[in-house]
């Protein structure tokens, strides 16, 4: 009846167009329909043949050694009822594509695959991915969303499933991306930064500083300038005076560090507070990091750095820099969804982003 297991033939790639069949033997003149792909086990994948490439005697051979006995050819057959794999994933790529995104690559095996335009911050709508990837007969896989991504990197790719998808099916697909693209790079702002440091220990020279050094490696990596820095004791007047200072020298990124757990000396978020912060948002579900804070003063952001960030390699605040700084400062719900993956492993080797913390 045109069903399988409860599901429409045409689904599931069981139907298609009246296509042309011709032996290995007698492709000699005729037109490749698909790009067919040569494997090497462990060494090469690849398309062999390409749409459109003309056959002669000598592929023979090698289609054999492909394990092609059979072969479709092209002989200008058309139907508007079913679209070719490439131009779907044409079609789609473009669909699928916001701001930053590159999507006119040619189409390579019947898929098309996407690239960033710039260095940035990689978002996904994970929402409309779901539903795109719930249609039968397409797909499309991105990368994980907010990775840093280098202009040229492949980001997401697309497809067919069968070699022809039905029309009605690919206007389905269309129709639930339509004015909703899934994958966008946004650009990654230049701040000028100001470090403030706390910690009287720190202020009376009892323990070297070690904090600006290493925020000041963390926030260069993104072409950010260090413009200002300061060492103050845990005073919250103290905290707080250094915070204006730092706003009147036009820092448009602040990043405080320490003083920021349960001790009874920990005053930063008080003076903080003294200074001004907004939507102060304190702690996170990740490790390690916790104890971060993330607020604004103005249009100043403000991110606040736990001690542990002295010892951790990675830590939460190599997950919330790139986002304020593409200027998504996360919310309340944002670091909520941070503690499905927001365990580090403290591998010996750290390979972050290549693994699958706050993934």
């Amino acid at each position: 009846e045109g069903w399988i297991g409860g599901h429409n033939r045409r689904e599931l790639g069981f139907e298609g167009p009246q296509l042309r069949t011709v032996r290995v033997e007698d492709v000699a003149g005729h037109t490749a329909l698909h790009d067919m792909t040569h494997i090497e086990p462990g060494q090469s994948k690849d398309a062999a043949f390409a749409r459109g490439q003309k056959l002669d005697v000598g592929d023979v051979c090698r289609l054999q050694r492909m394990g092609r006995f059979d072969v479709y050819v092209d002989e200008g057959q058309t139907d508007a009822a079913w679209v070719h794999e490439d131009d779907v994933a044409r079609q789609l790529a473009h669909a699928l594509s916001g701001p930053g995104v590159n999507a006119e690559s040619a189409p390579r095996e019947g898929k098309v695959t996407m690239t960033a335009q710039e260095r940035g911050l990689l978002t996904i709508n994970e929402a409309v991915l779901e539903r795109l990837n719930g249609i039968p007969g397409v797909m499309c896989a991105t990368r994980h969303g907010f990775s840093v991504v280098e202009a040229g990197q492949q980001i997401a790719a697309t497809r067919a499933i069968p070699l022809y998808l039905a029309q009605d099916i690919l206007a389905e697909a269309l129709s639930t991306l339509e004015g909703a693209p899934v994958v966008d790079v946004r650009p990654l702002h230049q701040r000028n930064v100001g470090i403030l440091v706390t910690g009287t220990e720190v202020f009376q020279g009892l323990i070297e500083d070690k904090f600006i050094p290493v925020i000041r490696a963390k926030v260069e990596a993104y072409d950010c300038p260090v413009v200002a820095t300061d060492i103050v004791p845990d005073d919250r007047e103290r905290i707080s005076a250094a915070v204006r200072s730092m706003l009147a020298q036009e820092v448009e990124l602040l990043i405080t560090t320490a003083g920021l757990s349960v001790d009874p000396g920990d005053m930063t978020r008080q003076g903080l507070a003294d200074a001004g912060v907004e939507q102060m948002r304190y702690g996170a579900p990740v490790l390690p990091g916790t104890m971060t804070l993330v607020a604004n003063i103005g249009n100043v952001d403000v991110i606040g750095v736990p001690a542990c960030a002295l010892y951790f390699k990675t830590t939460s605040l190599d997950i919330i820099l790139p986002r304020v700084l593409a200027g998504l400062s996360p919310n309340r719900r944002d670091l909520a969804r941070l503690g499905h993956g927001g365990m580090c492993m403290q591998c010996k080797r750290c390979t972050y982003p290549k693994c699958p913390f706050c993934k």
